[in-house]
Order: structure tokens, then sequence, then C-alpha cells
């Protein structure tokens, strides 16, 4: 038993249940020619057992990790993603129980995000606000959603530990908007097949790249898979593909810029002593219905309407009317990461511009690191680690790839909104829920609220679609306050979205 388990370590294999060791011999003598080399499973996994505690219930639960294979057209396994599937226990009717199925983005970032800081049963330990503590450890997570839904976290090839089963096999399949949503809407419907779920009320969630990926597949999944989803959410949306002109996109960032402002104290005072929430709707009308407009003219643009829409870009973005005027009214994201906080000898984070960073020398026009990024692989990284070892008993010596290699990405024929929008068309019973943080630079809150004016210009499936805003950046559930709110939202978001019985699919 030891040598088969010393070979097992060497092998990167990792089932180590008692209830698999035959099948694990059998894999063991079958692939693996020299202790020495590193041999990639694409099918295997292990399960273990625990229990937690959820808004004061305590919650059994089964997780299941491991790897299940992409396949090509001829049924030949191309790939593993890896995956980690939470099932409560004891449930007696599991097809009234809705299935969860979590993306992160990047689109090269793994899942890890999501998992242990947001939905799932685990916590990393990190303070109220979000930052680093040691020692690096994993607790319960009293807000998971857990008690209402199962959930599989889902990592795209060359994220965390889902590789190609071999160099050979075109980077195509895998790395592309459209390729991507392919060949993972014909693994869900695998492993909605494998784990017996096609009866379960289905849930889409992704975050930042993965709102891209998840857009798609919901008609994907339609069309293809022939599968009909209850709700999709959308963490931290993208552009969904929605073309936005030169002087909207401009435009749009000014509201994030007032949020990030008043956060680090540099509006005036008439505005920095109104709570966020009430002085922002005096800005995002500004952006609509003056600044836009006046971008649009770009040099046509009179000169003393210039100097005043200037004035009023620096009353709502701490930054100095000769600066706005030096960027023609149009101040790079960079550039306000750089000069918001100048003076203190700080920039201000992309992701979280709660966040501070500090460069080689103040001048200069972009920050020199994403201090938020910064923060938060240094205290997810370690953790997911031991987490999936020490907790989950998935062993292997592959390193855990927190962003993988994935470029080039075809970002070609982007239509993710518009699929999202023809899904919600054809499926009566499809939903949707937007979650933003107001201080995320990368995807900021007033894009997310255009996508949805965009995607639906009609204004017919309003009723089917919903915002949340809160009052932290891009992983917006690091802030202890907003994980219980946004986790909430999330259970509620479900409970409303379930037909009621007898309720059918129609107009």
């Amino acid at each position: 038993m030891k040598k088969i388990l010393l070979i097992l370590l060497l092998s990167g294999f990792v089932n180590h249940t008692n209830a698999q060791e035959t099948k694990d011999k059998k894999e063991i003598n079958k692939e693996t020619d020299s202790a020495s080399n590193l041999v990639f499973n694409p099918d295997q996994n292990v399960v273990t057992e625990h229990s937690t505690t959820i808004k004061g219930q305590k919650i059994a639960y089964k997780a299941t990790t491991g790897t299940m294979p992409v396949w090509d057209e001829e049924g030949k396994a191309i790939a593993g993603l890896f995956y980690t599937y939470y099932e409560r226990s004891n449930v007696k009717d599991r097809a009234s129980r809705p299935l969860v199925i979590s993306f992160n983005g990047g689109p090269g970032s793994a899942s890890v995000w999501m998992q242990i800081a947001y939905t799932g049963p685990s916590l990393i330990n990190i303070d109220d606000e979000g930052y680093p503590l040691q020692p690096y450890s994993i607790k319960e997570n009293p807000y998971s959603i857990l008690d209402v839904a199962d959930i599989v976290f889902v990592n795209p090839v060359n994220t965390a530990y889902s590789r190609a089963t071999s160099k050979d096999i075109p980077k195509a399949k895998f790395f592309g908007t459209n390729a991507d949503i392919k060949y993972l809407a014909d693994w869900i419907s695998g492993f909605v097949t494998r784990t017996n779920r096609w009866a379960s009320p289905k849930y889409l969630i992704g975050e930042s790249y993965g709102t891209t990926r998840v857009s798609g597949l919901a008609l994907e999944l339609q069309n293809s898979e022939w599968m009909y989803l209850n709700g999709v959410i959308l963490v931290s949306p993208t552009d969904l593909g929605i073309t936005r002109g030169v002087a909207t996109e401009a435009a749009l960032k000014l509201p994030y810029f007032a949020a990030t402002a008043w956060f680090h104290n540099k509006l005036s005072s008439d505005l920095q002593s109104k709570d966020l929430t009430a002085m922002l709707p005096e800005v995002e009308e500004f952006t609509m219905n003056e600044l836009l407009p006046s971008l649009s003219k770009g040099s046509s643009l009179e000169e003393q309407k210039r100097k005043e829409i200037a004035a009023k870009i620096a009353r709502y973005s701490g930054i100095s009317e000769k600066v706005i005027l030096q960027n023609n009214l149009d101040l790079p994201l960079n550039s306000f990461w750089k000069e918001l906080l100048r003076d203190e000898g700080f920039t201000v984070g992309r992701l979280d511009s709660r966040y501070k960073g500090i460069d080689k020398k103040d001048a200069g026009d972009r920050p020199d690191f994403n201090a938020e990024l910064t923060s938060w692989l240094h205290s997810f990284t370690p953790a997911i680690n031991l987490y999936l070892r020490n907790n989950l008993n998935y062993k292997t010596d592959f390193k855990y790839n927190m962003f993988g290699p994935v470029n080039p990405w075809d970002r070609s024929n982007d239509a993710t909104g518009e699929n999202l929008r023809q899904a919600m068309a054809q499926n009566p019973y499809l939903n949707v829920m937007v979650q933003s943080g107001y201080y995320d630079g990368a995807c900021d809150y007033f894009n997310a609220k255009y996508n949805m004016w965009q995607m639906d210009p009609s204004g017919k499936l309003k009723d089917r679609m919903s915002w949340k805003g809160y009052r932290s950046g891009h992983m917006m559930y690091l802030r202890k306050n907003d994980l219980e709110t946004a986790n909430e939202d999330i259970r509620e978001f479900i409970k409303n979205s379930l037909p009621k019985e007898g309720q059918s699919a129609k107009y």
C-alpha cells in the first residue's frame, strides 16, 4: 500500500479514498511509464464528507473534487476540466434542488475566487474589508448559498489543474470567446448527465470575463444541448460585446470616478457630505444628459461649454480641471488611478479602488502595479493550495494555475450580450441578476447598467432583469458586509426565479 501511494503522488494522481483504491491501482499501472514523470488523468475524482453552519443551521455536504473530460467529435478526451462539486447531504428531492454552475474570468483565471471567498462553504482568512491575514487558513462560510443550492465550480482549460491531454491539440479548440463557450456547453451537459441533474433548476454565475462566458453559454446550452436555465448571475460584468462609441466609452467612466473620489474624501464638501448612493444619481444624470452629448461634439464643442464641462468633471472626479482639459475631457483610467492620490504619495487599485499602492516615483501616468490584485494573490494562493490538499484531500504535483496561459485568445465575434437577450426571449423562465461593486474600475457599475439598457432596448425583458450595487470593488464579496448581502441577494434571486407549481413557460 505504501508503494502504491508513493507512485500515486509522483504520478500526479489524487484518489486516496478507500472506495476508489482499486480504480487508482488500475489507472497507475495503465498510465504511468515512469515514476519521475507527471501524467495527467482527465477523468478521476476524490469524494469527501463535511459539515458547516450557514445562517445558524448545521449543513452536511459532500465535496467531489477532480477532473472530467472534454470530448471531441469522435469521443476522444482532449482535455480534463478540474472542478469541485458541493452537494448538500440528506436532500430527499434532488430534482427540485437548484444547481449553480460557477465560472470566474480572466479569461485565464481559475474559479478559486468565488469558490473560497463568496458562494462556497469555506472562506479564506482575511479581515472584514478583504485584506490578507496570516496565518493563511480556511474557515466556515456562514453566508454560503449551499443551504439553498448545490454548486459546481468549473475551471476552463489551463486554469487551476485543468489541462489539455496533449500539447498537439490545437489551442483554438479552447482559447477564444466562441470556442470557450462551445466546449464548455458540451462539458456542462456531460456533467449534468453524470450527476443526474437534468431535472434540477439550473443557474449560471460568472465573474468578470466569466460574465462573457455565461452570457454566451445561456444561448449555446439552449441551442446545442437543449438545456434551459432558470437564471444567470453576472458578477462585475464585462461589456458583453455591446459596442460603445468613443464618446460613450469616455463618458461612462465618470460615475466610477465619482464613487472612488468619494471613498477617498476627494470631493467638495457638499458632495462629500451625502451618502454614496445619494450622491451618485447626480453624477449619472450629468453623464448621460450633458457629458455624453458634449463629448460627441468633439472639436466642435464651444470653448465656454468645454470649460463648463471640464469644471463639472473635476467636481465629480476629484481631479483638477487643468488635468481634465489636458486630456480633452477624457481622462484615461490609468491616469485616474495615478493622479487621484498623487499628492499623498499613493496610487489607487484598478479592480478595487479602495486599495492603495506605492510607486517608485510619484511622477508618471500609470501605477507601477495593481495594488488590489497583489493583495488578493497574497491571501488566495496559499489558501487554495492548502484547502484542496488538506480539506478536500486532492493531492497532486501539478501546479495550480491562478492565472493560466490562454493566449492568444480570439475575442472576435463577441455577441454574448445579444446571445443572453435571445436566450431570455426564447425562455420565459430565464431571469438575470447583475452584481456590481461601486469601486470597480475594470468592470465598472455604470457600464453594467448600460449593458442592461442596450441589451433590452424595448424594455420587454426588464421585469426579469435586476441590478445590485455594493460598497466594494470587483470582488465585492471580500468585504464582509457585502459578502453577507450579496449571498442573500443570490438566495432571493433563486427563490424568486423558481416557477410556482403549475406555472408554465409561456408569454
